[in-house]
């Protein structure tokens, strides 16, 4: 069953990027009276956008990681928006930054309810599964291919972490429900 978009939810991508140059958080602060900039606790500036919705944590050495988008487009917007809103300001900025994607965070469903403990009897060999109910109320999956972790709750609620591109939620995704429904311990509920 292929897995459409509106059954996972792109929660948050973290995104670093990084200019091949020290930057003055002080000049930063000085032309935007909004960053957030308390070195004796952060070595980081916190610079909020509020179009896209993001916070850029910018350091000195030119390193900035990007929290809070919902797609990997918009972590490279909002990262190139911060750039040009700096060069703006009077900021010294040479040429673009380098991003790279980190971190994407996914929430969904898998359209039914979930054995915990017939999930883990049956997929102990491999070691990849994790459940100690009494710790946490969800199994922890390490899953090979694509290279993710899930976070997946008896009521078929998951969560997805660890994906460096949009598609490798989707491919995860399809990949546990299959999975499970070969484990017999997805109960997918009819429409």
């Amino acid at each position: 069953m292929k897995v459409e978009k509106r059954e996972v939810c792109i929660q948050n991508v973290v995104a670093s990027a990084a200019f091949n140059h020290l930057v003055d958080l002080d000049a930063i602060v000085k032309a935007f009276p909004h960053a957030e900039y308390r070195p004796e606790v952060f070595p980081g500036l916190a610079f909020r956008l509020k179009k896209p919705k993001t916070c850029t944590l910018i350091f000195h050495s030119g390193r900035m990681v990007c929290t809070g988008a919902r797609s990997g487009r918009e972590a490279r917007k909002a990262i190139m928006k911060v750039a040009r809103e700096l060069r703006a300001a009077g900021i010294i900025i040479t040429g673009k930054p380098e991003i790279t994607i980190q971190n994407i965070v996914a929430s969904g469903s898998l359209g039914g309810p979930v054995d915990l403990e017939g999930l883990c009897e049956r997929a102990r060999v491999g070691g990849n599964i994790m459940y100690e109910p009494e710790q946490f109320p969800g199994a922890i999956y390490r899953m090979s291919s694509p290279k993710v972790v899930f976070l997946i709750f008896s009521a078929g609620k998951i969560v997805c972490v660890g994906a460096k591109r949009e598609e490798e939620i989707y491919e995860g995704v399809e990949n546990l429900r299959r999975r499970l429904g070969e484990m017999r311990v997805l109960y997918e509920e009819m429409p």
